[in-house]
């Protein structure tokens, strides 16, 4: 039986084309605005300069780049010739992107300017890298359109000697646009999203084609509610699987705008890019939603925005009631994972339970478990697993990594939850993170919940650390609100009125900010670490 051909670039653009969209503007912000039609007919080119370049199906390109029509571009022109397009973190040092570049034995680095100088430090520990693409104009770029593909300038130097560099839009330009579309089906072989590996090395989850219609057509379609007016805009970046959905699969899907935002992602710069640019959908994480607080934005900041997503880490009841209250735009809060391309788990519009992540999004199955394995029933805590069409195919060359995490049709999240009576999801932290006190389980989402609640507290995040007897005991990082100076002993009192004596956090130590991963996510590991230096430490009164 012939399976039928499915592209998702076909699927994202000239789906959108044919049905009457190509003069609507299919991307904007700072790289200037593109329609649909302009999209194409640039992706037809790159598409084709690519296979001039000797990219082959399921051959890899890492994209080192930031949001940007380039970034649309090359990623959905690889996919259109059943090439494999890697979006890497633009936050890597050039060690980290070599290790990348040689784990996924790219052949291809594309780069935009700013992250040039990183990408050529990178390519001459790549080996099997047999050119570079850089886009736009710069030092790096201008120095690579001296010559165009016939005579490509020479960059860092590989094992093979020189590795060329080509000028994006000059080989673009050159190219004839390619007509023909490879022949791929649902379960060919679309990209790859590397994990953050901040608990060990990264793994490169491998996405099909098929699982890019199965996110838009579940959360993007019947949770999001995207529509054809929305212009979208994500503080988390195109390079993994929130921001990707954000600013490219969902806007794209719908015949949308896509509000393309190539800095760091700031409170200040993202509020201003929104009204520029008429946003209608915001995405962020809470650590940025609570940033947006500390910024003094204004309340009519978002005054466009009609509805804001979350995800990444849980959204913490009070923080959602400070924003929503301030900005007058409500929050989704949803979860989902790198392995599961997008959102598969959230709130509803007009259904928001604060405090919890809602219930499961339409094609998706959920179960919480115990240690044996086996379901636990309503009220009792246990592991997330999730079951969905748009499960990654596994881990790239990680077999071990693979089979814990993708069990038959289930896949183990790793976080540690809790269903109530009427089906919503409450998540109690990573399952790694829970700890025990007094010989009870402890959920750090429990105690910065309560923390959250003194008007003082912007943030907290609990961890576990060893006192110096060897149990474990909960120690809060707390970010004060702008002008208030509660100190250690009210904060830990302050939870002792409202908590568990097992419960209350041990120390609390005042930080003006978290370290956190390329997601937004927190590095609990680090604070950890900070932790157990804060039990041995004399209490202090602020």
């Amino acid at each position: 039986m012939t399976a039928t051909l499915f592209n998702a670039s076909e699927y994202l653009l000239d789906r959108r084309v044919q049905a009457g969209d190509g003069e609507r503007l299919a991307l904007t912000g700072p790289g200037g605005d593109v329609t649909y039609s302009q999209l194409l007919e640039r992706v037809r080119r790159a598409a084709a300069a690519l296979v001039d370049l000797g990219l082959q199906a399921e051959q890899r390109i890492v994209m080192f780049m930031a949001d940007s029509p380039e970034f649309v571009t090359v990623y959905l022109a690889a996919m259109r010739i059943g090439a494999v397009p890697v979006p890497v973190s633009t936050m890597l040092y050039a060690d980290g992107l070599a290790e990348l570049l040689r784990d996924s034995r790219a052949r291809l680095l594309a780069l935009t300017p700013g992250f040039a100088e990183v990408g050529y430090a990178a390519a001459s520990q790549a080996p099997e890298l047999r050119g570079i693409l850089v886009s736009g104009s710069g030092p790096l770029s201008e120095h690579s359109r001296s010559r165009s593909l016939a005579g490509a300038s020479t960059g860092p130097r590989g094992s093979d000697g020189p590795v060329p560099v080509h000028n994006l839009d000059d080989v673009c330009a050159a190219a004839e646009p390619l007509s023909t579309v490879y022949p791929t089906i649902e379960d060919s072989p679309a990209f790859w999203l590397y994990t953050s590996g901040t608990t060990g090395t990264p793994k490169g989850a491998m996405h099909r084609h098929g699982s890019v219609r199965v996110v838009c057509e579940t959360y993007g379609a019947q949770v999001l509610g995207i529509r054809p007016d929305d212009r979208t805009i994500s503080a988390a970046k195109a390079f993994f699987a929130y921001g990707l959905g954000n600013s490219l699969l969902f806007p794209l899907a719908v015949g949308a705008t896509a509000i393309l935002e190539p800095a760091p992602s700031r409170p200040d710069t993202i509020a201003a890019r929104a009204a520029e640019c008429g946003a209608t959908l915001f995405f962020a994480g809470p650590t940025f939603f609570a940033g947006m607080l500390r910024a003094d934005l204004k309340r009519d900041a978002l005054g466009g925005v009609r509805l804001a997503a979350s995800a990444g880490e849980a959204l913490p009841a009070a923080l959602y009631r400070r924003w929503t209250e301030h900005f007058g735009v409500d929050i989704l809060d949803g979860i989902g994972m790198t392995e599961m391309l997008h959102i598969f788990l959230s709130n509803r519009e007009g259904q928001v339970r604060p405090g919890t992540t809602g219930v499961a999004v339409p094609g998706y199955d959920l179960r919480i478990v115990g240690e044996n394995g086996r379901d636990l029933p309503d009220g009792e805590p246990g592991t997330l697993l999730v079951r969905g069409a748009s499960t990654a195919t596994g881990y790239w060359e990680r077999y071990d990594a693979s089979r814990l995490v993708f069990q038959g049709e289930w896949l183990r999240t790793g976080d540690t939850y809790v269903r109530d009576a009427d089906g919503y999801y409450a998540c109690l932290g990573r399952t790694g993170d829970m700890l025990k006190a007094g010989g009870i389980w402890v959920s750090p989402a429990e105690v910065e919940t309560c923390l959250l609640a003194h008007d003082a507290v912007a943030q907290a995040v609990v961890v576990a650390a060893t006192d110096p007897d060897g149990l474990e005991k909960p120690v809060a990082f707390v970010v004060r609100n702008a002008g208030h100076d509660v100190g250690e002993r009210e904060l830990i009192e302050f939870c002792q009125r409202r908590l568990p004596s097992f419960k209350r956090p041990r120390r609390i130590s005042f930080v003006s900010s978290y370290p956190t991963t390329a997601t937004g996510k927190v590095r609990r590991v680090e604070l950890r670490a900070a932790a157990a230096v804060a039990l041995s430490a004399p209490e202090t009164a602020s």
